[in-house]
């Protein structure tokens, strides 16, 4: 690459006037320098999600002007907005940059980092970078819901054993590393400011039969590089302070306890998790009992990819072999201790098979007390009520179920503990460690690791939106600070998280709400009692006492108007306020404060 230099004229400053001081350079409205600077020697990183919390990853690297997008995915759903379906960044700020993008590149295939994707792409359209098996889903995901796009060019696959991605003017670096879903990437971004290291998310599991270790001999080769700039590096398990189970030790498990099993095993996980299928097959046979996975009970086609397109996928990828797991349908006749299922919801989602059968809505398949239940998974933050509630219906079905909170090596992580961040960090030297990935406190233990182990010379624990500066040799600081936040999808609707629809929802959910109708002529007068209902105020409310005393506070408030003041309908609606006011906090409280709406009937 040819570097151009550009020329500048340097303007003479007019002389100073007798006694005047010399005035400071203005600030550049709208944007700080290095959003214009194209020959900006620093390099940049910024999340919009991914940082103090778990899921939702989207980090933004920028250089010379140009952006590239790392990673595009979901997150958990506030409970507290009290709606909607997904969750994922807002990125109404680089869409403001999308000419400026040169495209996304995915470190592997898990929601909350590619599940994003279907809702963001169509902002920017640009090309996605990825391994065999994301671009796999997203090429199905896309299809299943129609989403205009070419399948060969907006999405681009590289080696999934090691590969190099020309962005000019960046060039991404790949390599293998271990995790729970196959293909996990580690990421080299370089530019000629330095080179990052993108750890994505990534254990030091040696050993899962589907697919090689990770790829040391290049961690320690990149990581004793002095030109290092810095380690992005996942810490969602830096807490941990065992080793890592691995996957083998979890099939031995899992083999004894369908060994001792009376009647069917019925396994869940995460459907993506090719390798922990495998070992679930490789335990079935072992305890003389035939594998299968509980397929969908609708037949026909879904927009989405789930546990029986996970099995086709990993036969055609070879993770699988075609015999190693069969569908339900297919080993349903033999006897019950021959039996061992693979199913979802091991999160307790609403849909998923192990709820629906906790729930008896599944006909072709029935709980029974001699079944064994297996959660092979971790308790997803957020999901620990809806998990627990399958715990206590099994357990008042009679069903013995093993958890990890009672059955050791019953799960494998798919992130690295304190063990595993150890040797990591002796191999890896960066000059700036930034945690990422994880809540705060996991961040600041691995930001440690870091500097303790890793020699890290500084550590910058920051935050979603915060934009950090780069380079070599220098202390890092922060160049800019954006505004992020999140977007919720509810059904076809994008909603923000401060839309007014979920401010209404939280304060009606808190204090409920009052809703009037007014009867009124032309002036203003009431022609006829005020309609009054609710939503958590008085439906418990029997006698109707409530009800007919806001009716006749009401009456007395808008009574007791002028002419003039009737003509303005906001007084009739402020009169109502009050008078409702004055009736439901005597009887409920001072603090409540309902929702009012109030309509008007012209007669």
């Amino acid at each position: 690459m040819v570097k151009v230099k550009e020329k500048t004229k340097e303007k003479k400053s007019a002389p100073l006037k007798k006694g005047a001081t010399p005035k400071t350079p203005s600030a550049i409205k709208g944007m700080n320098k290095h959003e214009i600077d194209a020959n900006d020697d620093k390099m940049y990183f910024m999340a919009l999600g991914g940082l103090e919390h778990i899921g939702q990853n989207m980090y933004v690297y920028k250089f010379r002007g140009k952006y590239l997008i790392v990673d595009c995915g979901m997150g958990f759903l506030d409970e507290e907005i009290g709606a909607g379906d997904v969750q994922y960044c807002d990125t109404t700020w680089l869409e403001k940059r999308k000419k400026d993008v040169v495209g996304f590149i995915v470190t592997h295939g898990h929601e909350d980092h590619i599940g994003a994707l279907k809702y963001v792409w169509p902002k920017f359209r640009k090309p996605i970078y990825c391994t065999r098996f994301p671009a796999e889903i997203l090429r199905r995901t896309f299809a299943g819901i129609e989403m205009d796009f070419n399948p060969t060019t907006d999405i681009v696959e590289f080696d999934h054993n090691g590969a190099t991605v020309e962005l000019d003017p960046f060039t991404i670096e790949t390599f293998h590393v271990t995790h729970s879903v196959p293909e996990a990437q580690m990421l080299i971004i370089k530019t000629d400011a330095g080179k990052i290291l993108h750890t994505g998310d990534w254990t030091f599991n040696d050993d899962i039969p589907v697919e090689a270790p990770t790829d040391f001999a290049r961690l320690r080769e990149i990581g004793s590089d002095p030109k290092l700039l810095a380690c992005m590096c996942d810490s969602t398990n830096s807490s941990r302070q065992t080793k890592q189970v691995t996957e083998t030790q979890v099939r031995d498990t899992l083999t004894e306890i369908m060994k001792n099993a009376p009647g069917r095993v019925i396994v869940t996980g995460y459907s993506r998790s090719l390798a922990r299928i495998k070992m679930f097959a490789e335990a079935a046979r072992a305890s003389g009992r035939v594998a299968a996975i509980k397929e969908r009970s609708n037949p026909n086609p879904v927009p989405y990819v789930g546990l029986p397109e996970f099995r086709e996928m990993g036969i055609k990828f070879s993770y699988l072999n075609k015999d190693d797991v069969y569908l339900h349908s297919e080993i349903k006749d033999l006897p019950a201790e021959k039996q061992a299922i693979f199913l979802t919801g091991s999160q307790g989602e609403k849909f998923a098979m192990l709820t629906r059968l906790c729930h008896g809505q599944v006909k072709e398949m029935k709980l029974q007390p001699t079944d064994t239940v297996v959660f092979s998974a971790i308790i997803i933050p957020g999901r620990e009520q809806d998990v627990s509630y399958l715990y206590n219906k099994l357990a008042r079905m009679g069903i013995k179920t093993h958890t990890i909170f009672d059955t050791d090596n019953v799960h494998a992580s798919g992130h690295a503990g304190r063990p595993e961040l150890e040797k990591f960090y002796d191999m890896v030297h960066p000059q700036v460690s930034v945690p990422m990935h994880g809540d705060y406190i996991n961040e600041m233990l691995n930001g440690k690791m870091a500097m303790e182990r890793g020699g890290a010379k500084h550590m910058m624990v920051i935050h979603n939106g915060e934009m950090l500066a780069l380079s070599d040799g220098n202390e890092p600081y922060i160049a800019e600070t954006i505004e992020t936040s999140y977007v919720v999808m509810e059904g076809e609707t994008e909603r923000s998280a401060n839309d007014q629809v979920y401010k209404n929802r939280k304060k009606i959910a808190t204090n409920g709400a009052v809703f009037v109708t007014l009867p009124i002529d032309k002036r203003g007068f009431l022609k006829g009692t005020p309609e009054v209902s609710s939503a958590g105020i008085f439906e418990t409310d029997e006698t109707g006492f409530m009800k007919r005393q806001i009716q006749i506070e009401i009456t007395r408030a808008i009574d007791g108007l002028t002419k003039a003041e009737r003509k303005d309908k906001n007084n009739l609606v402020r009169a109502v306020q009050t008078a409702s006011n004055k009736v439901v906090r005597a009887s409920l409280g001072a603090d409540k404060k309902p929702q009012y709406r109030v309509h008007f009937i012209q007669k």
